[in-house]
């Protein structure tokens, strides 16, 4: 791969910080209350969420255009859980997708599953991460 970005962040573990190289993320990191901490804080889920989230809705606006549709007024939430698994923890990814009236029935399924071929994350998390697509 040729990269044309690349990102670097710094974190000091789950209740600490989280800065981007070029400061423009600069966040209090804590444990959720879920996870018996008070909160105070982002934690690595919902980075990964919003990351997630705000990917998969540009490789959709891309992979709309190739397919001539007009999904301008989509959204995409990205669930993200974690949970125990065989070998300590992993993660699950529910992505919900509200499209457009207009895209219904087979368009829209089609567009979604093909964002989630074309998507990184998607293809960064394919046969690691459990990915439910839901369109709504």
């Amino acid at each position: 791969m040729d990269a044309l970005y690349t990102a670097a962040a710094t974190a000091n573990g789950r209740e600490g910080r989280a800065v981007s190289s070029d400061g423009q993320i600069d966040l209090p990191l804590a444990m959720p209350p879920a996870l018996g901490g008070d909160g105070k804080g982002t934690n690595p889920e919902q980075l990964f969420a919003a990351g997630y989230a705000a990917c998969f809705a540009s490789a959709m606006a891309a992979v709309a255009r190739e397919m001539k549709v007009d999904a301008k007024d989509a959204s995409v939430t990205a669930e993200v859980s974690i949970g125990k698994d065989d070998s300590g923890f992993g993660l699950a990814v529910v992505m919900r997708v509200e499209l457009p009236d207009s895209l219904t029935g087979e368009v829209a399924r089609q567009l979604v599953e093909a964002t989630h071929a074309y998507c990184p994350y998607s293809k960064a998390t394919r046969g690691n991460i459990d990915v439910q697509l839901v369109v709504e």
